[in-house]
């Protein structure tokens, strides 16, 4: 082999070797940048599930927050089933007054209360039993719906509330008397109702008895 041939082989090797090294550097080049990429990117994604767990937990939160302002009453029966006593869910929400308005066919105009918020069956009984004759319903137990607007203090401050509820009930024959009504419980029907409460308790009242028999 002469020397020429022997240098262009050599050379030829050595063009070899430096493109394999270049070819390395840049898979080593790849290699980096993808790890840097990849790193990046688990950087975001735990940044933004950090965010989705910063924002579920505020919105836990507020949901705590609008359950604890929520007003909400409860009945408890004594003896006897002849008066509820009403109570806030939330201890620190004080009752000051309330105005009690029954379906209109039972009683023409609201109880008013204050400081000693209750339901009586004396309110509604007599009004209660001419209605359900009228209606020809012979039915011994049901719901009468009930408008409640409270006035109570929360915070300091002075706050009014109006919903509709329903008294669970039950009726006992009495000699020479209307029928006893005996109350069970109270369940809340709806919260934020407008100014015309009476309106409200009227039109349930309406969908839930027979209609009146022809005369």
């Amino acid at each position: 082999m002469s020397d020429e041939a022997r240098k262009r082989r050599l050379q030829l090797r050595w063009l070899t070797l430096a493109e394999v090294v270049g070819i390395a550097a840049l898979v080593i080049a790849g290699l980096g940048y993808w790890d840097n990429h990849r790193e990046k990117i688990q950087g975001e994604r735990e940044k933004a599930a950090d965010a989705r767990e910063r924002k579920a937990e505020a919105q836990k939160e507020a949901q705590a927050g609008a359950a604890k302002l929520t007003f909400l009453i409860t009945g408890s029966a004594e003896p006897g089933g002849e008066r509820l006593r009403l109570t806030a869910v939330h201890p620190e929400q004080v009752i000051q007054t309330q105005a009690i308005s029954f379906p209109t066919e039972v009683r023409d105009h609201a109880v008013q209360t204050t400081g000693n918020p209750r339901l009586e069956a004396g309110w509604f009984e007599g009004g209660l039993a001419k209605a359900l004759h009228d209606h020809d319903d012979k039915r011994k137990s049901g719901r009468l719906p009930v408008g409640i607007v409270t006035t109570f203090i929360e915070d300091g401050q002075t706050k009014t509330d109006r919903s509709i509820y329903q008294i669970g009930y039950s009726l006992h024959p009495r000699v020479l008397r209307a029928d006893k009504a005996e109350m069970e419980g109270l369940s809340l029907v709806r919260r934020g109702v407008g100014e015309d409460v009476q309106g409200a308790v009227d039109a349930l009242w309406a969908r839930q008895e027979p209609a009146r028999p022809n005369p």
